[in-house]
């Protein structure tokens, strides 16, 4: 059994770096254009040149996406943008339309092709399919379970990757091209400016019964239209491990560092545990539930990997994310005297405690002594966001090590 590749978002520079640092076997991104993630702050070109680069220079691949639905109007900066990610280098690209899968196909052959969720591959002779015509990867639809994984691994060439979502938001329309943003508020989500309607709650009124409000609910079919709960998948690698899956993938490219730094980090060592041991892995479950549940996150679930799900295992009650720890800044430098540089994303003070997350799995809980500003004035602390600062605490700071915060819950 090979190692899984481990798949993690960016949605910005800074994200890829700490990405590639807390343990991604490779990182997916977007452009400023023809990706499905408009309102992520995505990457420049500059910016993607230079998130390759730190990327490849830590043996970490980059993949692009590139997987809108495209209209005609699309077309032509299509194979503008096309033509520069063959310049800029990229390990993949991420691919929807078959338009598009064509023109990258010509203009630039030698970046490999994957397919995206987004294409609805639901059986093997959709992954030969594309195989056929040149794709090297497919990325499973999120309606199928591990054993329909299992088969198409049986049915498909050797060296065709499959890459699955084992971690994140599930998309409620199938497979995630979702008509309600568009219809609700006039944003395209297959066309990268979803709003995420299926978040929100709702109730249906009978036209002859106004005032009566009937909540929504799913049937046993696996149509989840609303408020869908978080896949993950941490508590099952046993399974998930031996159905052939290439590469293992986390959703959120609108997600924070923090997010992105502790979810990364924690399937990093669950999957290099569970190579090592898998007593080991099934010794450590507590640490990576604890773990996932110190981020922003909601409640979770297994999806379709089981089966169809019944129908409250993917709707709950409260759609408010909970929140146990609030991200301040990552360590960009480490100064002579040991102080930490940071861009300060979120308040706080001196005498405050807070916790310094490692890559390898450590979070040191340490006192702030003093906080200087950009002209190294001491300060109490500091009221604005993105304020440079350097930071003093008992510990010894390495770059980009994640300054955190942790919250009372009720």
């Amino acid at each position: 059994m090979k190692k899984p590749e481990l798949l993690v978002p960016a949605s910005s520079l800074e994200v890829l770096k700490i990405a590639v640092i807390f343990g991604a076997d490779a990182v997916y991104i977007g452009g400023e254009a023809f990706g499905l993630r408009a309102k992520a702050k995505n990457f420049t070109k500059t910016e993607m040149k230079e998130g390759i680069a730190f990327a490849h220079e830590h043996g970490v691949k980059v993949y692009v996406t590139v997987n809108i639905l495209a209209h005609n109007q699309d077309l032509e900066g299509a194979k503008e943008y096309l033509g520069e990610l063959g310049e800029l280098g990229p390990d993949g690209l991420i691919i929807a339309d078959p338009g598009i899968f064509m023109l990258a196909k010509e203009i630039c052959p030698q970046i490999e092709r994957h397919i995206s969720t987004q294409a609805n591959n639901t059986n093997y002779e959709t992954f030969l399919f594309w195989y056929k015509l040149g794709a090297k990867r497919v990325v499973t639809a999120r309606e199928l379970s591990l054993e329909e994984i299992r088969q198409i691994r049986e049915h498909i060439p050797e060296d065709m990757e499959i890459e699955t979502f084992v971690h994140g938001a599930m998309c409620i329309s199938y497979s995630g091209r979702c008509l309600l943003s568009n219809y609700l508020v006039g944003r395209d989500a297959n066309r990268g400016a979803c709003t995420h309607p299926c978040r929100w709650k709702y109730s249906i009124v009978e036209e002859t019964r106004p005032g009566e409000y009937m909540p929504v609910f799913e049937n046993e079919r696996g149509t989840y239209i609303f408020n869908s709960k978080d896949l993950c998948m941490i508590d099952h690698m046993d399974d998930l491990l031996h159905v052939g899956v290439y590469s293992l993938k986390i959703e959120g490219r609108m997600k924070t560092a923090l997010y992105v730094a502790t979810v990364a980090r924690t399937y990093r060592k669950a999957i290099d545990d569970y190579f090592e041991s898998p007593e080991k892995y099934r010794k450590n479950l507590s640490w990576y539930q604890e773990q996932i549940s110190n981020c922003t996150y909601r409640q979770f679930t297994t999806g379709f990997f089981y089966g169809k799900p019944e129908e409250n295992a993917q709707i709950y009650d409260n759609n408010t994310y909970v929140k146990e720890y609030t991200y301040l800044g990552f360590v960009e430098s480490v100064t002579e005297d040991g102080m930490a540089q940071i861009t300060q994303r979120n308040k706080f003070s001196v005498g405050e405690v807070i916790e310094v997350m490692k890559p390898d799995g450590e979070n040191q809980k340490v006192t702030v002594r003093r906080i200087l500003d950009e002209n190294r004035q001491e300060v109490e602390s500091a009221p604005h966001p993105q304020q440079k600062l350097f930071v003093d605490a008992d510990v010894t700071f390495q770059p980009y090590d994640i300054l955190r915060r942790q919250e009372e819950t009720a």
